[in-house]
């Protein structure tokens, strides 16, 4: 994909284009197509000290300016708030985001190409520049700008940022404070001037929209310089290793070999391959053997929910069987009171548990991995225990009162916590609690009870196959009995504890019909589709209510309280077209597939918006639906995917 001149000049029409390249660890490098950094999220060393978190903003950015014979050109471009200085993209021709993005920067007879990537299991950002035109030998003098500092906060002045600097050989070194990791930065042939200083008050527009902070201030502590000629091409690494005597050519060449092998014998689609390249983004290293799902760039760690929804996608449609089972195991080792983690917090504190569905969809993902690979042992052997004492834990209670009611569903809620993916709380407020019985938790419950009496029977336990059969025939009946609303032809999306239901019309009911074992009948569930193709579906996901819903919030925009509060109000969730798309070809079977594909169809656009090449986690519920939250999100990203594959929507 590409941008042109006309887009990369127009400075508040480039900023909403952005790129990520990611390490495998949970760091990543990004920014807007044009340099501006617009979100305390961009840089160019987001580092992960320990993946996949405890992630730093090392180096913000490297500026560049060029000095031909008395002339001289700068090429970024930094929003100061009442200027923006320098304005480089007036120079820039062309932005391009294939394997890696890359930039062409025209001036004076000069033409540079320069291309950004990480190396994979590092935290290490390398930037290659290769001179295609020069009327002669020019200078390139690179500027960096250091915040270090945590991924969610923003360095201001008065920090004790130390100012000392090493250079020897090529390689700048600096030590940012006591506890940072180091920060290399390698240019071969350099010279450096150190002068150091406070660079103050960068705006970050992204951020003044959310209401939060977004002034910060960088310390740049002098100037490396290096002469360059046509042909040439000198490539600049930096670190938190030191990179002395690594070639950076030799780490681009093993960049691209790595991104080409994974897309080897895949479909010749141009939309499959952008997603499988954005599909590797997520699969991280957590501790030394193990991996995990990202669930978001740029502020999510990893969630149990998430991670199990995207591995089907991320991993199974594309072959990375090994990584799925690493994943798996992962989280297998982290089950407590039956119950998987919601999520690892930033700084290794102890997991969080409170979902109820997340749990759920690991009996999905196993059982998915196991059509996939037919690994009967490790089913059996490593995971048929651990689902073992997951169902026993939700049959006799666990935390926040999940427990199998006497009818055989699963009720799960207590006061002030939020347990489904509906999950926005502001303070003591759960803005949708869903107490009770939710609609898709009865759905997922149902299909673990099947999960588990299929691997039952696999192992020849054929009694207790017998009794949790019982376990969901008796589900599936309440179900039938409890959620059918007769007046909308729908099913209700909560039955609460006094056994009174939310007729609130939400895309939650679709997975009754799309999850492995349907829970509902061929007439209901055609009905179920056909008012969430008319009230719900857009061509970029689902809403969350219908318009006419009072509490309807058709943009999803302004100050933390605002946002949260309309998070899950209508707000269009791009993860739930597969569960749209599932539906779709059970019931109409070709004709279905066909509906499928014009659904891709209507959908690749995005590719080519926000983060070029990924998914956005939400979008504003009216039109123009304006893609919002996350620039790439796990389950937008795999959904898409999955179904593109494993339905041949291509």
């Amino acid at each position: 994909m590409q941008k042109e001149k006309v887009t990369l000049t127009n400075y508040e029409e480039a900023i909403q284009y952005e790129w990520i390249e990611t390490n495998g660890l949970g760091g990543w490098s990004s920014a807007t197509i044009i340099g501006s950094n617009t979100r305390r999220y961009h840089g160019l060393l987001i580092a992960s000290a320990k993946p996949p978190i405890e992630r730093m903003v090392l180096v913000s950015k490297i500026d560049e300016k060029i000095v031909l014979n008395d002339q001289s050109i700068e090429l970024g471009v930094n929003d100061y708030g009442d200027a923006l200085s320098p304005q480089g993209n007036q120079y820039l021709t062309r932005f391009t985001k294939d394997l890696l993005p890359e930039w062409i920067y025209e001036w004076n007879g000069i033409s540079i190409k320069k291309t950004i990537f990480m190396v994979q299991g590092e935290n290490t950002t390398v930037v290659v520049y290769t001179v295609l035109k020069a009327p002669k030998s020019f200078k390139l003098e690179l500027q960096p700008f250091i915040a270090a500092r945590d991924y969610h906060t923003l360095q201001n002045n008065k920090s004790n940022l130390w100012w000392d600097v090493d250079f020897e050989e090529g390689v700048f070194k600096n030590h940012p404070f006591e506890h940072s990791p180091n920060i290399y930065i390698a240019v071969p042939g350099a010279t450096y001037e150190h002068n150091p200083n406070w660079f103050d008050h960068f705006n970050y527009i992204e951020e003044k929209k959310r209401g939060l902070d977004y002034k910060e201030d960088l310390m740049n502590h002098g100037t490396l310089s290096v002469t360059l000629k046509k042909g040439q091409s000198i490539g600049i690494i930096v670190s938190t290793e030191n990179p002395k005597g690594r070639d950076a050519l030799q780490l681009l060449e093993a960049e691209i070999a790595r991104k080409k092998a994974l897309l080897y014998k895949q479909p010749d689609n141009k939309t499959i391959k952008e997603l499988i390249l954005a599909a590797d983004q997520f699969i991280v290293q957590r501790g030394e053997n193990l991996k995990t799902i990202i669930a978001g760039y740029h502020w999510f760690t990893d969630w149990g929910r998430d991670t199990m929804i995207s591995l089907p996608g991320l991993c199974l449609s594309t072959g990375r069987f090994e990584d799925a089972k690493k994943i798996i195991a992962a989280f297998a080792k982290s089950v407590s009171m039956g119950m998987l983690p919601n999520r690892f917090p930033d700084h290794e504190e102890e997991p969080e548990y409170n979902n109820v569905d997340g749990t759920l969809w690991f009996f999905i993902a196993i059982y998915k991995y196991f059509q996939a690979t037919g690994d009967k042992n490790f089913v059996l052997k490593e995971l048929l225990p651990v689902l073992t004492d997951i169902i026993n834990w939700h049959c006799k209670g666990t935390r926040y009162n999940i427990k199998v009611a006497d009818d055989g569903l699963l009720f799960a809620g207590e006061q002030g916590q939020q347990l489904t993916w509906m999950d926005a709380k502001i303070a003591d407020w759960v803005v949708t609690p869903r107490m009770g019985k939710p609609v898709e938790v009865q759905a997922l419950w149902y299909n673990a009870l099947r999960i588990y009496c299929e691997f039952l029977l696999l192992d020849n336990q054929l009694e207790e196959a017998a009794k949790f059969a019982a376990k969901a025939a008796q589900a599936k009946q309440s179900f039938k009995k409890l959620f059918w609303n007769e007046d909308g032809n729908y099913l209700f999306d909560v039955i609460d504890r006094h056994n009174k239901p939310d007729a609130s019309l939400r895309p939650n009911q679709l997975f009754a019909i799309s999850l492995p074992f349907a829970l509902i009948e061929e007439k209901e569930a055609k009905a179920v589709l056909k008012i969430v193709e008319e009230r719900l579906y857009t061509p970029v996901g689902l809403r969350t209510l219908p318009t006419y819903d009072l509490r309807f919030v058709g943009e999803y925009a302004g100050g933390v309280f605002k946002r949260d509060s309309s998070y899950h109000q209508g707000t269009v969730w791009a993860w739930l077209l597969g569960a749209y798309v599932d539906a779709l070809i059970k019931l109409k079977g070709s004709k279905g597939k066909s509906m499928a594909k014009n659904v891709i169809a209507e959908f690749e656009h995005h590719l080519e918006e926000a983060c070029l090449g990924s998914v956005s986690e939400i979008f504003d519920a009216d039109l123009p639906q304006n893609p919002k939250g996350c620039i790439a999100q796990a389950w937008s990203v795999a959904e898409v995917l999955r179904v593109m594959k494993d339905y041949k929507l291509y």
